[in-house]
């Protein structure tokens, strides 16, 4: 009997998804989550799930960070992306990090069907029309995920916002944790990537 999850919060293409799964693996048991937190907490507490349907973007988790995370915490688990995303940039870079599948949330429930059943078969699955723009991760990007899969969700929040240009008064509002907590946050993210300052944490991540 399979065991899925489905991490997406979007609740439409969650039903797509399960639809298919309930369709296809009607013994199957399928849990869910809608952030990456709890995501994390699912695998922690379940050792049997053969596939993780992970969403690119959900709260927690933005760019490549949920699927870093979970590579690392858990690299005998299949992870396969689903993501609204079709850029062949995102797609080799998810490939080149872990991921066994990347299903855009474009697909027909066909196509969903297969790639399950490509990876539940030990293969890798991305569609058809972007099978020949793939292009290798360069170990300069491997050696920064490594470093980045070091970080907690909340480090990575952090990092994240400074990206963004914000001030460690704005995060620290945004978060609901004081000023102190974010400099103490920075402090660790500076220490794990092995920079010192904001400027470079942003050179760093620019690509990222």
């Amino acid at each position: 009997m399979y065991h899925f999850h489905v991490a997406d919060d979007h609740p439409l293409f969650r039903n797509a998804i399960l639809g298919v799964i309930q369709r296809h693996y009607p013994d199957a048991v399928v849990s869910q989550s809608t952030n990456l937190d709890t995501t994390i907490q699912e695998l922690e507490n379940n050792d049997d799930i053969d596939l993780l349907l992970l969403d690119l973007h959900m709260p927690g988790s933005t760019d490549l960070f949920g699927l870093i995370m979970v590579r690392e915490k858990f690299p005998s688990t299949p992870v396969a992306i689903i993501s609204a995303v079709e850029e062949s940039g995102t797609i080799s870079r998810a490939m080149g990090h872990g991921a066994c599948g990347y299903i855009p949330k474009s697909c027909s429930p066909q196509d969903i069907q297969a790639a399950i059943k490509a990876i539940l078969n030990g293969d890798r699955w991305i569609r058809e029309d972007f099978r020949t723009s793939l292009t290798p991760v360069g170990s300069e990007e491997k050696d920064l995920a490594a470093k980045i899969a070091t970080l907690t969700p909340q480090q990575y929040r952090v990092l994240s916002y400074m990206r963004e240009g914000w001030l460690n008064k704005q995060i620290g509002y945004e978060m609901g944790v004081t000023e102190a907590t974010i400099k103490a946050h920075i402090t660790a993210i500076f220490r794990k990537l092995g920079i010192t300052n904001r400027t470079q944490a942003v050179i760093m991540m620019k690509d990222f």
